[in-house]
């Protein structure tokens, strides 16, 4: 039975439960997934604990809490002087991550501070070797350099380069100035390009077109002289069937009907050839053979 009325047994009361409480703190630690707990006995390293529920002995071990998720530093703009001496302005992103607890917390004392500043010097470093011309363009090149040389140093304190990512390069004013009429006559050259390939390719297209069209036009002379050439073919074939159907006496009638029509001309003098006789021979034998029909009769 507690007296209420006597203050220094609600003192002590007070007490005791403080100091269970932390006793309880001091003992029972949960340690999430992403956390590790480095533990030291008596100022020795026992090594990393967790995730779950962690009991520590208090007054005898300590411990100290590590985050193992990837984390980023902030590398601010530096300065640097080029291969060529050409001074340009960078300021880039680390993104890394603990894989030895025990070491990262035995190995460094300001993981973030040293990190900065071997980040810094590394890309001097780095920067120094290398022309301005592949600073500008081999941005990727320089972060796998950079992400590879810090990789080397920080694998010691328990500590993973996973990137490296330059986020800006600034080049001095002139240097600017002479790029931007780089590109603009870049550019121009470019778009004179363009407008030649266009040039060329329509004038192939014309030349094309003429072609296809002289073709065409050849082709339908062609055909036309084809079909022409068949069709005094075929009248010739049409007058040679007709010819040979006509015999001798058909043909007889035809020279004196010609003869007939020279008559009634004005011309006092003919010409006549020496065939005429031949042609007109078999004439004769009609006649007589008609004649002789009408003495018998």
């Amino acid at each position: 039975m507690i007296d209420f009325e006597n203050p220094t047994g609600l003192i002590i009361l007070i007490i005791g439960l403080g100091l269970l409480l932390y006793l309880i703190t001091a003992t029972v630690h949960i340690v999430r997934e992403y956390e590790r707990l480095v533990v030291f006995f008596f100022g020795r390293l026992q090594g990393a604990r967790g995730p779950g529920i962690v009991l520590l002995i208090p007054f005898v071990q300590q411990a100290v809490k590590v985050d193992l998720r990837e984390r980023f530093l902030e590398v601010p703009q530096q300065t640097c002087i080029t291969k060529d001496n050409a001074p340009i302005n960078i300021d880039f992103l680390v993104y890394s991550k603990v894989f030895q607890p025990d070491v990262t917390v035995t190995a460094v004392t300001d993981f973030t501070g040293a990190s900065q500043a071997l980040a810094a010097t590394t890309l001097r470093a780095v920067i120094g070797d290398i022309p301005l011309d592949d600073v500008l363009a081999k941005r990727e090149e320089i972060n796998n350099i950079l992400r590879t040389k810090l990789d080397e140093v920080t694998h010691r304190w328990g500590v993973k380069i996973t990137s490296v990512e330059i986020r800006e390069i600034v080049p001095p004013r002139d240097i600017q100035e002479a790029m931007n009429r780089q590109m603009s006559a870049e550019r121009n050259r470019r778009a004179v390009i363009t407008e030649s390939e266009g040039t060329r390719q329509a004038t192939i297209n014309v030349a094309e077109g003429d072609k296809q069209s002289n073709i065409l036009r050849a082709e339908g002379e062609r055909q036309s002289q084809i079909l022409r050439a068949e069709g005094y073919a075929n009248a010739l074939q049409t007058i040679f069937g007709a010819a040979q159907g006509i015999d001798d006496k058909t043909m007889a009638l035809q020279y004196l009907e010609a003869l007939k029509a020279l008559a009634v001309g004005e011309s006092t003098k003919w010409i006549v050839p020496m065939e005429l006789a031949e042609l007109t021979r078999p004439i004769g034998t009609m006649m007589r053979a008609a004649e002789g029909d009408r003495g018998a009769g």
